[in-house]
């Protein structure tokens, strides 16, 4: 389906080399939108361009949202070219597995400084473009941004952290027409848990988890532009994200079991069933 809202609309997406980032890069230049593409391998991303339509109106930037020049050259880049930005779609992150106690600090930091900080730092430079022309700013977090995960002590911080940053940019620009979506897939087919990081900060090289009884990235992106085309200020994307927030609320402690079963169960697990 095509939303007529898109069209000519210039869209920036961090972490659009595969997973979500790509699927919404992909659907969105299938809207006739202008649409930047940015990740840390710029060899990945002129390959993807070349089998995208109207590559006039995709531009690649090679981005490490951890770093703060990375993203003001962003936002530069955009400008330089589409001369406006409508959409920034917060994507990029990274995960881990491990337990706090078994973990290096500096795992932590590293998601902390691409989940969180990268976010802060393209909506910073990205925002008085968004204000001017009444656009949108999305986080992408996930059902451990509204509850804890064992096992994902920095995954859920971070997307914590997203969620109260953007959450309160709303509440700031409540008169200013910027629209601000806080988006929570859940478990999704994506290259993400491929390379979270494990107690050392290796990447742990395989997924714990069956991709395919998960949602597809594809599936999420649709999903994703519906939330920007209705201008929606939260998506949660599973019924059992949704539950889980609710039961939260309600029974705190029941959901603490349930997560930390669920958690248990996965292959090689860092959490010792009980």
């Amino acid at each position: 389906m095509k939303y007529k809202y898109f069209k000519d609309k210039v869209i920036i997406v961090t972490g659009a080399s595969s997973g979500i980032g790509l699927a919404t890069a992909k659907l969105f230049a299938s809207q006739d939108c202008k649409v930047v593409m940015a990740a840390r391998s710029i060899e990945r991303l002129e390959q993807i361009k070349t089998e995208m339509p109207n590559q006039d109106n995709i531009l690649c930037v090679q981005t490490d949202v951890s770093v703060e020049e990375d993203c003001k050259n962003l936002i530069e880049e955009t400008v330089k070219k589409f001369g406006r930005i409508d959409v920034l779609v917060n994507n990029a992150g990274i995960s881990m597995r491990a337990m706090f106690v078994d973990l290096d600090l500096d795992v932590i930091k590293r998601l902390m400084d691409t989940n969180f900080w990268g976010t802060v730092y393209c909506t910073k430079y990205a925002l008085p473009h968004l204000l001017k022309s009444k656009g949108s700013v999305v986080g992408v977090i996930s059902t451990a941004g509204h509850i804890g995960l064992p096992g994902r002590t920095g995954y859920s911080a971070s997307k914590f952290a997203i969620r109260g940053f953007l959450n309160t940019l709303r509440v700031e620009h409540r008169y200013d027409g910027l629209h601000v979506m806080v988006f929570a897939p859940g478990f999704t087919a994506s290259n993400i848990r491929n390379v979270a990081l494990l107690a050392d900060g290796s990447p742990q090289g395989m997924t714990p988890r069956n991709e395919n009884r998960m949602m597809s990235a594809e599936r999420v992106a649709r999903r994703m532009a519906y939330g920007l085309r209705f201008r929606k200020n939260e998506m949660i994307l599973t019924p059992i994200g949704k539950m889980t927030k609710f039961f939260d609320f309600v029974l705190p402690r029941f959901v603490e079991l349930v997560e930390y079963n669920m958690m248990a169960k996965e292959p090689e697990s860092p959490i010792k069933k009980k």
